[in-house]
């Protein structure tokens, strides 16, 4: 693999706040592009190196056709006219993936249309008839050789690597589509004990970290899908505290990733994803995913901490206990020492045991 480095200095305010804002936005390239080393300076001339995970570069995304599921009726009627097929059936076989001959036949049928008509005489009635019948029709979902999805498993070892904690968790969703557009979403969780993380602190908001296409957004996070996403999730029952409609309360680090051919940005500085129903709903089911594991994972150690309070609760009480087995049965230092012993080794097998 050929090595390539890049420098680029870059002018800019270095007010209150700056050096922080820096490195938590190269921390997040590295976590979500483990492939490079970043490597920033702020006027004092410190360099502060952020290694890579990995050194296994992502396979490059594949351009393919819309996806039938997902296409709005208006699309659909421009298609039709645009198609350089010369039958319905073939129009719907090239101009969109995921459709072979019998599917584009079922469609027909459903649409009562025939195979062999010129798409580009379908009239609007028809058109509606088509957009029926394609969104009833079962079809494979779309490839995923078009989309750049990070891993699970790249996800966690990034978590790991940047965010200090003891539970961490990560879900890639299957692949679906809006408008067409197919898009793939992703969701990680880091969780440190209370007060282990100077970074994370109990009382405070969940940290959010918000990528699409493994770029970071970094701004109007309170405009994008993600945001909401996480807010309505209802994290109360994975053991966290929530005020209503906003993000938990706890010491975690909750990420999101949307890998899409075509990113609905709200705006041309592309810092926040709109609000479409599909795109929330897919990241709804990613975390409620990874809040189930974080809720076993915290009912596990509550377990744990309970089962260990009730045994140093017990251990306090065995050098009376065989202090009142020595006054009964008339015992001498050894044997009393041997009893306290052996009720010791029998309360730990017991704990290993649960």
């Amino acid at each position: 693999m050929k090595r390539t480095k890049k420098n680029k200095p870059v002018e800019a305010s270095t007010g209150k706040g700056v050096k922080n804002k820096v490195a938590a936005a190269n921390a997040e390239i590295v976590l979500e592009a483990p492939a490079p080393t970043v490597s920033s300076s702020i006027q004092s001339g410190t360099w502060t190196i952020f290694k890579r995970v990995n050194k296994d570069l992502p396979e490059p995304p594949k351009e393919i056709k819309p996806h039938p599921h997902g296409v709005e009726l208006g699309v659909l009627i421009q298609m039709l006219k645009d198609s350089s097929a010369r039958t319905l059936r073939s129009m719907l076989c090239q101009d969109f993936s995921r459709v072979g001959g019998g599917a584009a036949n079922q469609i027909c049928n459903l649409a009562k249309l025939n195979p062999k008509a010129n798409p580009t005489r379908i009239a609007h009635q028809e058109s509606e008839a088509l957009f029926k019948a394609i969104n009833e029709t079962k079809l494979m979902r779309p490839p995923t050789d078009c989309l750049s999805p990070i891993g699970e498993d790249q996800i966690v070892a990034g978590l790991k690597k940047e965010i200090t904690a003891d539970f961490y968790t990560a879900v890639t969703r299957a692949p679906t589509v809006y408008r067409g557009n197919p898009f793939q979403i992703e969701a990680g969780v880091a969780y440190a004990k209370p007060g282990e993380n100077q970074d994370l602190n109990a009382e405070e908001p969940v940290r959010l970290m918000r990528f699409a296409n493994r770029v970071p957004l970094l701004h109007m996070g309170g405009a994008c899908a993600i945001n909401k996403a996480v807010g309505g999730v209802d994290w109360k029952r994975y053991g966290l505290s929530q005020p209503r409609g906003s993000l938990p309360i706890g010491p975690m680090v909750v990420m999101v990733h949307m890998a899409s051919v075509w990113v609905p940005f709200t705006s041309e500085s592309k810092e926040a994803i709109a609000h479409y129903q599909e795109i929330i709903r897919e990241m709804t089911f990613a975390l409620q995913e990874c809040g189930r594991q974080l809720s076993v994972f915290l009912s596990k150690r509550r377990r744990l901490e309970e089962m260990a309070r009730k045994k140093d609760y017990i251990a306090m009480y065995i050098p009376h206990l065989a202090l009142g087995l020595k006054d009964i049965l008339d015992l001498n230092d050894k044997q009393e020492k041997g009893i306290i012993s052996n009720l010791n080794k029998m309360l730990e097998r017991t704990h290993l045991e649960q």
